[in-house]
């Protein structure tokens, strides 16, 4: 039974760390604190009233089913994952009816093709009148970090702020992005092999566009992976251009100088896919570049 019941902590403490990701971000310094507090309150649910074996694994099975819900619905899955705990309760302490105690969390999932490691320390202090607890240290290790250029510093930012939750929040939708913009990438690469150009392959936040005729005209579309102060993951583009200058000199009509306010336009009306393709084919057509292929 001692088995069952340490099979059912570690689930208990996976769907605590997978359901931040359905939730709905808190309003940042309102229900931070409340959040936080339910990883120390996972382990103190009573097993008083598990009388007997089949009563555990009656529970086990119904942690295993909302784990496998959560998992499928937030592309994470949690792999491994154990817990140890400090008494830093002092005599003094004891005397003021004041306990101390430190958390130690280590565990490792996956999210799609992306590996993570958490390492993170939960300070709890309680008194008579009531508890606190707080994340006093975050450590996150993700493989392969090149999957994604904004991964590092997705990671970093949560690292500093020590928001466990707003990174299980994000991962999922970060990462999705990360796929979609990697794909697309490839497509344009695939369909527009001479005009398009992947220095640093699909996985960067940026694609050049060279014209094959007419050597100087060339678009840099930039494709950025943001998170806001909430953990809301949004996608910013942006287009720049390197035209000759002879070529900007007859340019009276000021087209390269509004290229990105109506790049910007663009994607507001068409989305991402529909406006690079109409940005490409357009681009390709006037600078002689290849068909489509």
């Amino acid at each position: 039974m001692d088995s069952e019941l340490a099979e059912v902590r570690a689930l208990e403490a996976e769907i605590a760390a997978l359901r931040p990701a359905c939730e709905d971000p808190p309003a940042p310094g309102g229900d931070a604190a409340s959040v936080q507090k339910s990883f120390p309150e996972i382990y103190q649910t009573d097993s008083e009233g598990w009388e007997s074996s089949k009563d555990l694994r009656s529970n086990l099975g119904h942690l295993e089913s909302e784990l496998l819900f959560l998992s499928t619905l937030t592309g994470i899955s949690i792999r491994n994952y154990s817990k140890k705990t400090d008494n830093l309760t002092s005599p003094e302490m004891v005397e003021k009816n004041i306990k101390k105690v430190l958390q130690r969390h280590r565990l490792s999932g996956t999210c799609h093709m992306i590996s993570f490691q958490l390492e993170f320390q939960i300070l709890e202090v309680q008194n008579k009148e009531n508890s606190s607890s707080v994340i006093t240290d975050l450590n996150i290790i993700m493989e392969p970090i090149t999957t994604c250029s904004e991964l590092s510093e997705f990671v970093s930012r949560a690292e500093e702020r020590r928001d466990l939750f707003m990174f299980f929040r994000s991962l999922h939708t970060f990462v999705e992005w990360c796929e979609y913009r990697k794909r697309t990438f490839k497509h344009f690469k695939e369909k527009y092999p001479e005009a398009v150009h992947l220095p640093e392959g699909a996985s960067a936040s940026y694609m050049r566009v060279q014209s094959t005729s007419q050597p100087g005209f060339e678009l840099m579309i930039i494709w950025r992976i943001q998170t806001d102060e909430e953990g809301k993951v949004l996608p910013k583009l942006d287009l720049l251009t390197k035209v000759p200058h002879q070529a900007l000199q007859l340019d009276k009509k000021g087209v390269v100088e509004t290229a990105a306010v109506g790049f910007r336009a663009l994607l507001s009306v068409l989305g991402i896919e529909a406006a690079l393709e109409g940005l490409l084919s357009m681009f390709c057509m006037e600078h002689g570049s290849q068909s489509p292929q």
